[in-house]
């Protein structure tokens, strides 16, 4: 279980806590938020639903594909189809020898008939159900399902690093804002502390014991330390204001935050792992480059199935009927007026101009740059890590040079104090070491709140963040 160094009030100087009006948030409270509320994480979870459906819709592409189509039209400009036996009734059938032509004569009518349909009815209504069975289309239907769940991994994984980016900004964000506001109290407490030695350096000027200077200078140190709080008022209204934006949350002036931060002369560390190997398994940035080199590939696959046939099986059923008024409807019978076909259609592209070829070299082009991207990405990788080891040693380097100032400053005040109130030192000296006291406390705590960055930077450069 790792110790922590709690900045409280009462840690840094008064023993006082102040009463909030507002909520307050710890740090785990205010990443929960986050990782709820933050719109590059809901942006991403959206990414993730969108994956998911177009791996549906992948798949969807391997099934057969029924339609239904009605129809029903008027059409202008055509005559009555009417059916006539003018030529039979030319002719007299009870006449001898007539028979055969009298029967010729029946067909005739009929093929009249058929020829006045043929030009359309007036009136016309469709109705057909067709269903089609991809039996082969140039393997892009396997690829792009390929394609889809790749691409849904890498929704996946890029879900992932957003929490992680979210959680990395969330927890920087806090301790600089813990230490803005231990830098206000110890502001504040200087203050008080140099208001304390105003009062007594005027009483002592109005007496005649010091001189006008030592009352300017006491005044001067109340002006620097106003400005200073200010300034860091400031700061730590503009830290707030991005804590809540990356949370999610509307800016709330009521609102603070409570937590701790690791203290480096307190926590021991267990150092991740640094070799690349193990890197290369816990960095989610290889999944996603790993992930979209295989997208590309496949792509390829994709554009080169240009080249293949295309095989489709397919069957339909379809009731049409004509009439010359709106009114007429012949019902529909399976023999008369339904007609039924099966069909195995094969489509292949001859020559369209060198558009698969091209496209085939542009999809090895994409392939190639998502290659050079993982190649650069784990060269910036091995630099980020460089930089956070290096980072963390120097702010380790800085806690202990901090630690043994404030002991010297600390050790300065109580001396110079002394001295003071003997008349052995003068007063500049005495502003000098609270002004020293202050400054090494507000380094300090600079220093831890740089050690905690640097340590979550080195776990986030090893994936174990």
């Amino acid at each position: 279980m790792p110790y922590y160094l709690i900045l409280t009030l009462s840690f840094l100087i008064l023993g006082l806590v102040p009463a909030v009006a507002g909520p307050v948030y710890t740090k785990e409270e205010a990443i929960k938020i986050a990782l709820e509320k933050s719109s590059s994480i809901q942006e991403a979870e959206q990414s993730v639903k969108s994956a998911s459906a177009q791996v549906d819709q992948a798949y969807g592409y391997a099934y057969p594909s029924v339609d239904l189509s009605v129809q029903y039209a008027r059409t202008f400009g055509v005559s009555d189809v009417q059916k006539s036996s003018s030529i039979s009734e030319m002719l007299d059938p009870t006449a001898p020898g007539v028979m055969n032509d009298y029967i010729l004569g029946g067909v005739l009518d009929g093929v009249t008939y058929g020829l006045n349909a043929m030009k359309g009815f007036r009136w016309g209504t469709q109705v057909g159900i067709t269903a089609n069975q991809v039996l082969y289309a140039q393997g892009k239907v396997s690829t792009g399902t390929k394609i889809a769940k790749v691409y849904k991994n890498l929704s996946q994984t890029s879900l992932e690093q957003a929490k992680i980016k979210v959680k990395f900004e969330v927890e920087t964000a806090f301790d600089q804002l813990i230490y803005l506001d231990s830098a206000v109290v110890i502001f504040e407490a200087s203050i008080a502390q140099a208001q304390k030695h105003l009062d007594f350096v005027t009483k002592s000027f109005e007496s005649g014991l010091v001189g006008e200077l030592d009352w300017i200078r006491a005044q001067l140190q109340i002006d620097e330390l106003s400005s200073g709080l200010e300034s860091t008022k400031k700061k730590q209204v503009l830290a707030k204001n991005a804590l809540l934006n990356t949370m999610g949350l509307p800016y709330e002036s009521e609102v603070s935050f409570k937590g701790d931060l690791r203290d480096p002369n307190e926590f021991n560390p267990s150092y991740p792992d640094t070799s690349m190997q193990s890197i290369r398994k816990k960095r989610n940035e290889f999944r996603l480059l790993e992930a979209s080199e295989e997208m590309y590939n496949l792509n390829v696959k994709i554009e080169q199935g240009d080249y293949m046939p295309t095989v489709v099986l397919g069957g339909s059923v379809a009731y049409a009927n004509g009439a010359n008024r709106w009114h007429q409807w012949d019902a529909p019978h399976w023999k008369d007026n339904i007609s039924k076909k099966v069909y195995l259609s094969l489509t292949m592209n001859l020559f369209n101009g060198l558009q698969t070829r091209e496209n085939i070299t542009m999809a090895k082009t994409e392939l190639r740059k998502a290659q050079i991207q993982k190649e650069a990405a784990e060269r910036g990788i091995r630099l980020e890590l460089e930089s956070a080891v290096n980072t963390l040693e120097d702010a380790k380097t800085q806690i202990a040079i901090r630690t043994r100032q404030i002991n010297l400053a600390r050790r300065n005040l109580e001396l110079t104090e002394a001295a003071y109130s003997v008349g052995k030192a003068p007063q500049l000296d005495l502003l000098d070491a609270n002004m020293s006291l202050r400054n090494a406390k507000l380094d300090y705590m600079s220093a831890v709140v740089d050690w905690n960055a640097a340590y979550n930077a080195l776990l986030k450069a090893t994936g174990e963040y």
